[in-house]
């Protein structure tokens, strides 16, 4: 005969948390599920540990293993029928056992589980819709650029140039006559800014974001900057065009990127904003074009 027991576990000041715990410690263990299960099968309240062997299959010393971390966790309680070891049901985790192991054998579901510890925050995505007459953004290329002309001339080549990030620099320095001192530091927002760029027949501020030979593969945004920020900065510069420059190929999420920096920027200051990419291609025109001359 069973001895008699109190419930393990005393008035629950959160059910949700509870659950979920009892389901955190299930789910480390296919065993134990099965261990769980055998112990709160049925109506009778103890369950002895031959019996919970026969019902999973599992040996003894098995039994014991998961069924002792089951008890360790307050989801059980040790006691005795007769002069063997039994383990007794808690009436809480009795009631709430199928949530406890649909919860554990869930994943996904264990994290969205909300309790108090670990509520979970209901967003809503917002959609800003800005008329399309309060936008005005220009795509360009370097064949737009007037500063740029000469590589009009010069045809897509295949042969590889890798350049320094300082180096191209003090390329685009010298096409644009700029003379101004540019030192990289922390929270720089742009690599060169200089109000000489020509452009549609029309001189304007230019910010560049550059990324050198040191930078390999397709460029994306999590490659631009330490915290995958560098186009965010760049359209911080007052500036009215923005380029990102690259020796290799950039990917369309820098483009998108771009785009919509352009956007919101045109948008919040009510003015004609343009933006482009130099890519391998058009960095080797460029350097074809303009590294002989003075």
């Amino acid at each position: 005969m069973a001895t008699r027991a109190t419930d393990v576990t005393d008035v629950r000041s959160n059910i949700p948390e509870q659950i979920r715990n009892a389901a955190l410690v299930l789910k480390r263990s296919k065993d134990r599920h099965e261990v769980f299960s055998a112990i709160y099968r049925g109506k009778r309240k103890c369950k002895t540990v031959t019996e919970i062997a026969r019902t999973t299959g599992l040996d003894r010393i098995r039994v014991l293993q998961e069924a002792g971390k089951l008890a360790d966790n307050n989801i059980v309680r040790r006691t005795k029928i007769g002069r063997e070891l039994a383990y007794e049901k808690d009436s809480f985790y009795s009631q709430h056992k199928s949530e406890i192991l649909s919860l554990a054998r869930d994943k996904r579901r264990m994290m969205e589980y909300p309790t108090k510890s670990t509520p979970q925050i209901t967003t809503k995505m917002v959609k800003i819709y800005i008329p399309r007459n309060m936008i005005d953004v220009l795509r360009v290329t370097i064949d737009d650029v007037d500063s740029f002309s000469r590589v009009r001339r010069v045809r897509s080549t295949q042969k590889e140039v890798p350049i320094y990030e300082a180096e191209m620099k003090s390329l685009l320095k010298r096409i644009l006559g700029e003379r101004g001192e540019f030192r990289d530091w922390g929270g720089e927002t742009d690599d060169l800014f200089s109000t000489r760029l020509k452009i549609l027949g029309r001189r304007k501020a230019v910010a560049f974001g550059l990324k050198g030979k040191g930078t390999t593969g397709t460029l994306t945004p999590k490659k631009m900057g330490k915290n995958a920020d560098q186009i965010q900065r760049l359209f911080r510069s007052p500036a009215d065009v923005y380029f990102v420059q690259y020796n290799g190929q950039i990917g369309q999420s820098v483009v998108e990127q771009m785009e919509a920096f352009a956007t919101a920027k045109s948008a919040s200051e009510a003015r004609r904003i343009y933006h482009g990419l130099i890519d391998g291609q058009d960095t080797r025109r460029l350097i074809a074009a303009y590294s002989k001359a003075k």
